[in-house]
């Protein structure tokens, strides 16, 4: 009989077909289910509902469920590692959940003093780019753009080594035959000394430190207690699919891909050692549990589509038609904004955008479970072992709305100020910033139950509140400031529908007050019948479908510059040049952040006066369209009459 105490009984990686599979002399395995559901080891609770109401939660894969969210600047090529702190923005929620059931965990162990070693938190990264960015973080306060502190005191590096980083080099070096460097073989006594209190002792009470121990410490200036004594938190790249055993381990949380059930098994496993072997009244080991996100105990292939190629579609080739140019449409490229702040900000409360606080979009609240699965290999909610809930309610209760205002007004307020022709003085800045953000928590943040507004301390709600009012704070012309005004494109000048030359396979239509040969659809019925509407209104003197002519308005979002491309230009009758920017549009999780842009846009075009008067209307019903085109042409009728008599 041959017995094999291997955890993972399996052909690894390079070894063709078989890879994964289990050893051929494997008559019987006593794998992982089983040791759970014997209570052997510790019982890792994996998330198996949130209020996202999706079938698989989104913290049971943190990195599928992040990566659609990326924008693709973000998320980089096919080949491209993603942004480490995009994928931090969005990490930032399952962090802060178990870190404050962590920092509970820690403060009941040292009421109750039964077990003074720290419990310890694993945060498994996909390469060393992400790891640094999650250490420097969590060890060192050093904050990404748009995300806040992590505030979880215990893992801060501060005159103690509390938390650790743990890179791919370092376990391959510890791991091989060659000769290591000092800082490599301090890591390895680290790593093997995490949740030990002390060294060993013979008998006469003296410590048995490991072989170069003694002299390396003595060599770096550190204390001869075990070095990974005070470790609580370790941030790692490769480090927990190695063999390593700590039986202090409390919640994992995984930031990579698993393409692999035995990857997944490997690092869950790091969390699987038993605190206690000693029986309870009932003769049984008492449950022990570790709480566990983003290490899917599921592998979903995926299988790609074989079809015939698909059939060549017809073109249209669109241009400009030369004996239309009564009809041509010039517009300014504007790439930006400059201020110059002297005295007064203010804020255009009837635009600004609201920002909602989605539990759909990210779950404040999640149940976990027992490693227990159905026949089909899906974790189960029935099956042994206990539902948790893991919610934000310690992490709330630490955190107060005001103090959120006050960081907010303050970081603002020294952005501001850094800037070239910015005059007024932070004293004077602060107040005015300090109220606008609290009058924007109060009135304009929409937090969807369970959620709550003090979730604006994490990302990516908090980077996308200081995007809001970065865009919102404006210089404040009633009391004398100089408006804001918009930079232009330095080399390629003002558009025009003149430059319009493109093929495209979408049905295209004509009409009569345009400049160009066709207009292209991009849905089935609701454009065309916007194009014939305006085409129809009498005080429409010309317009353009925006579609490769180039127009865009810039916005900020989710940490990056975008595009917004409204529907049309409409060049309205009269004698100075008067324009309506016109979207037709049903449901746009972003309407009011790109009309929000929009009214930027038309404020400091206008202010600037070289390219007419401009307006913005956004329609929800086809059917408005007149109502709205004249109801625009007599508001900028009123305004070129206000603008002549103060000149």
């Amino acid at each position: 009989m041959c017995i094999d105490f291997s955890a993972t009984p399996y052909f690894l990686g390079r070894v063709g077909q078989a890879t994964n599979r289990p050893f051929p002399w494997v008559v019987s395995d006593f794998g992982l289910i089983d040791a759970i559901e014997s209570g052997l080891v510790t019982i890792p609770q994996l998330a198996i509902r949130d209020t996202t109401g999706a079938s698989i939660p989104g913290y049971f894969n943190i990195w599928h469920w992040i990566l659609p969210q990326l924008t693709p600047a973000e998320r980089g090529g096919k080949k491209a590692r993603p942004k480490p702190e995009a994928i931090l923005k969005y990490a930032h929620h399952p962090i802060a959940m178990l870190g404050s059931l962590w920092e509970k965990d820690l403060h009941e162990q040292t009421s109750r003093g039964d077990d003074p070693r720290p419990p310890v938190f694993i945060i498994v990264c996909k390469d060393t780019p992400l790891a640094k960015v999650v250490y420097e973080w969590l060890a060192e306060n050093k904050c990404p753009t748009g995300i806040p502190p992590s505030k979880i005191e215990g893992f801060r590096n501060n005159g103690s080594r509390n938390t650790i980083r743990v890179d791919s080099k370092v376990v391959h070096e510890t791991d091989s035959d060659q000769p290591m460097s000092d800082e490599v073989r301090w890591m390895r006594f680290t790593l093997d000394t995490v949740g030990k209190l002390s060294w060993p002792k013979d008998k006469l009470g003296r410590p048995i430190y490991p072989s170069g121990f003694e002299e390396l410490a003595k060599k770096r200036e550190e204390p001869l207690h075990p070095p990974g004594r005070d470790v609580r938190c370790i941030v790692s790249v490769a480090m927990l699919t190695e063999g390593w055993d700590c039986n202090t381990v409390t919640h994992i949380v995984g930031l990579r891909p698993f393409m692999s059930q035995l990857l997944c098994e490997q690092v869950v496993g790091r969390g699987l050692r038993r605190k206690s072997y000693e029986l309870n009244e009932d003769g049984k080991f008492p449950e022990e549990v570790a709480k566990v996100f983003g290490v899917p105990f599921e592998v979903i292939p995926f299988k790609t589509s074989t079809g015939p190629p698909p059939q060549p579609v017809k073109r249209y080739h669109v241009h400009a038609i030369p004996e239309k140019s009564e009809f041509e449409i010039k517009f300014p490229r504007v790439e930006g904004y400059t201020q110059a702040i002297r005295n007064r900000v203010t804020v255009d409360w009837k635009t600004v955008p609201a920002l909602t606080l989605d539990p759909i979009r990210i779950p404040p609240e999640v149940e976990v479970k027992g490693l227990s699965v159905s026949n089909k290999g899906k974790l189960s909610l029935t099956g042994p072992g206990r539902i948790d809930d893991v919610k934000l309610a310690e992490f709330r209760a630490k955190r107060r709305v005001q103090e959120l205002v006050f960081d907010l007004a303050a970081a603002l307020t020294d952005r501001y100020v850094k800037q070239p022709f910015c005059e007024i003085p932070s004293h004077v800045l602060f107040p005015q910033l300090a109220s606008i953000v609290g009058r924007y928590v109060k009135e304009k943040v929409r937090a969807q139950a369970p959620a709550d507004k003090k979730d604006l301390f994490l990302a990516p709600y908090y980077g996308w509140l200081v995007e809001v009012l970065l865009e919102s704070i404006r210089p404040d012309t009633s009391q004398g400031e100089t408006p804001e005004l918009p930079v232009y494109e330095p080399t390629r000048g003002p558009g025009s529908t003149a430059d319009v030359d493109f093929w495209t396979s979408r049905e295209v239509f004509e009409v009569l007050k345009s400049h160009l040969n066709y207009v292209v659809a991009d849905t089935r019925q609701w454009e065309q019948s916007a194009a014939y509407h305006i085409d129809k209104t009498p005080n429409v003197q010309a317009f353009v479908k925006n579609a490769s002519l180039g127009f865009a308005i810039p916005y900020l979002h989710n940490g990056q510059m975008h595009d917004y491309l409204p529907d049309f230009i409409i060049r309205l009758n009269g004698g100075e040049p008067r324009y309506l920017i016109l979207e037709v549009k049903g449901y746009d999780p972003l309407d009011e952040v790109k009309s929000a842009a929009a009214q930027r846009w038309v404020n400091a075009v206008n202010s600037d006066n070289r390219f007419g008067l401009w307006s913005y209307r956004l329609v929800k019903r086809v059917s408005d369209i007149r109502q709205v085109v004249n109801s625009s042409d007599q508001a900028l009728r009123d305004a070129d009459e206000t603008v002549s008599l103060n000149s």
